[in-house]
């Protein structure tokens, strides 16, 4: 038998055809030219190096942003230029593929964060209100509250037991005190219920506590998406084109609340195609087009005297 000396293909002999060595599909790493950075202390949310990818098409390219306490940043551009994305990863609904994102200096890319106990703090309006159907109104506010105010008593008096089980073999002067628990699950439901029904007053539904999300209107349906967000008393609200998806008649109303939040001192973030609302509430614009922040700035400026050639453009098409 003849004996076999066969050598590894060099990369020579696995050219292609064409004489091309075959291409390698780029991917994007958390590497050594995006180390995480100090945040700033002040930056309510701050993100930095923030790139997303789906595939071979960046969505979003290298943002560094911060955004500060009591802020309203309107995020305007055309469509498909990452404004939606980017909101998305403030909140981990969408994974950055590269780059990080702190929210009151939690690193909510790093794994020892628990995302969802920061979550309860970030209020989010989605385009199609994402209501549940089988729940009536005041059901559809209270469910979050109630869950998470029953499960940290539940955890609370778990740990109690054991700390009383522990204590039994301890001495006098070691033994661990216990979680003080002062009220009960019967309380948190009253207390969500009461809640939920001066949100609902405020915004002059409280006769649709009872009734069922598909038989309202699409403007008393974004509302509603709103209070049931107020109800976790989140330090800012993030808005997704919030009135995309309503009736033109419709949209007034539920800009007006989204003004009376913004009067009150709400941080907020909201991508909105609505440049008169974006002009009116912002506290700062930020344009966005092919996945960068290409110009920000006070509306007056950005409205008044923009600078990017893209961003006029842009602006004579909308306004």
């Amino acid at each position: 038998m003849k004996e076999d000396n066969a050598q590894p293909l060099s990369e020579e002999v696995l050219k292609t055809d064409a004489g091309q060595a075959p291409a390698k599909k780029p991917k994007f790493v958390k590497t050594e030219k995006t180390p995480v950075e100090p945040f700033d202390p002040e930056a309510l949310i701050e993100v930095q190096h923030l790139t997303k990818s789906f595939g071979e098409l960046t969505v979003l390219n290298d943002i560094s942003e911060k955004i500060r306490q009591g802020e309203k940043v309107a995020v305007i551009g055309p469509s498909g230029s990452g404004k939606s994305t980017f909101l998305r990863c403030l909140n981990m609904l969408e994974d950055p593929t590269d780059g990080y994102v702190f929210f009151e200096g939690n690193n909510l890319c790093d794994l020892h964060v628990d995302i969802n106990v920061q979550r309860r703090r970030m209020g989010m309006v989605f385009q199609q209100f994402n209501l549940f159907n089988n729940m009536n109104v005041l059901k559809n506010i209270t469910l979050a509250p109630v869950h998470i105010g029953v499960g940290e008593l539940r955890k609370a008096k778990r740990k109690n037991f054991f700390t009383k089980i522990g204590n039994v073999f301890r001495g006098k002067d070691k033994k661990k005190p216990l979680v003080p628990v002062e009220t009960s699950a019967k309380q948190i439901k009253a207390e969500a219920n009461e809640n939920a029904m001066r949100l609902l007053a405020r915004i002059g539904l409280a006769d649709k506590a009872k009734v069922y999300p598909s038989t309202l209107s699409g403007g008393q349906r974004q509302r509603i998406a709103i209070v049931r967000a107020l109800a976790m008393n989140p330090k800012v609200m993030l808005f997704d084109e919030p009135t995309s998806a309503l009736d033109p008649e419709m949209v007034g109303e539920v800009l007006e609340l989204i003004k009376e939040l913004a009067d009150e001192g709400m941080t907020m973030v909201i991508v909105t195609h609505e440049m008169g609302f974006a002009r009116e509430v912002a506290t700062r614009v930020m344009f966005m087009d092919g996945g960068k922040i290409v110009e920000q700035g006070p509306p007056s400026e950005i409205f008044g005297a923009p600078k990017n050639d893209r961003l006029k453009d842009f602006l004579a098409k909308v306004l």
